[in-house]
């Protein structure tokens, strides 16, 4: 893997104390399941601006001794994933967050995230 990418997630999350899960803006009442904690760690982090190396970094200082031997492992594991599941998107440059996947759900303006949503979908096709 090609720690130098950046990665932002590519879709929309719900934070509820340590519980993060996936929204669909259109249906809130519908909420996912809770992600398995490093699925939802991984998509909290994935703001587009930092690179994978950075991801490990951060994660290894988070450990106040010596991180776990399958931490780098884990991680790799879990980018896959969820690069494969498109839940994120790895790119060889920092990228800005629409609106819409900058926070999570209960953090923002509903009316614009789903006006910036709908603008983005229609400048897509």
């Amino acid at each position: 893997m090609n720690t130098s990418q950046c990665f932002y997630r590519n879709v929309i999350i719900s934070k509820e104390g340590e519980k993060v899960s996936l929204m669909d803006i259109y249906n809130p009442d519908n909420k996912g399941q809770a992600l398995e904690s490093w699925f939802g760690l991984v998509l909290q982090l994935a703001d587009g601006q930092h690179t994978i190396e950075k991801l490990f970094q951060y994660l290894s200082s988070e450990y106040n001794s010596v991180p776990p031997a399958n931490l780098d492992r884990t991680i790799h594991s879990v980018i896959e994933r969820l690069a494969k599941l498109k839940f994120i998107v790895l790119t060889k440059e920092a990228t800005e967050l629409p609106y819409y996947l900058s926070l999570p759900y209960e953090q923002l303006d509903i009316k614009k995230a789903k006006k910036t949503l709908e603008q983005d979908n229609i400048n897509k096709n």
